[in-house]
């Protein structure tokens, strides 16, 4: 069973993956550590305006950040996002389950539409 501490790791991270901004940042952070400066060059928006989402980013847990000489790198943490995606791995079972009922209905309800027609 889940603890708080889980529940709050877990609000904190869907809450950071609601934003498009903060998806945008992490998909980039996929291909490598970034500055904030690279961040905000596809983004329309203010270097500071950047560096909040990364603060969200790193409560979350979702980014860790480094300092390189007078470059402030961050860097993708995929643990967070592997919670998360297990989290929603509960319920992929569940829709199965719903998507191979509803098909087996279809099925069901086509057999049984020939079968009128051909009568």
């Amino acid at each position: 069973m889940a603890t708080l501490a889980d529940d709050r790791t877990l609000d904190a991270v869907f809450a950071a993956l609601a934003d498009p901004t903060r998806r945008a940042i992490l998909s980039r952070l996929a291909d490598g550590d970034a500055s904030v400066s690279q961040l905000t060059e596809p983004l329309s928006m203010s270097q500071p305006a950047v560096s909040k989402h990364l603060k969200v980013l790193e409560r979350a847990g979702l980014i860790s950040r480094s300092q390189v000489a007078t470059t402030r790198l961050s860097h993708l943490e995929a643990d967070a996002l592997k919670e998360a995606v297990e989290w929603m791995q509960r319920y992929k079972q569940f829709w199965n389950d719903s998507f191979d009922r509803l098909d087996a209905a279809l099925a069901e309800y086509m057999v049984d539409e020939q079968e009128k027609r051909e009568q």
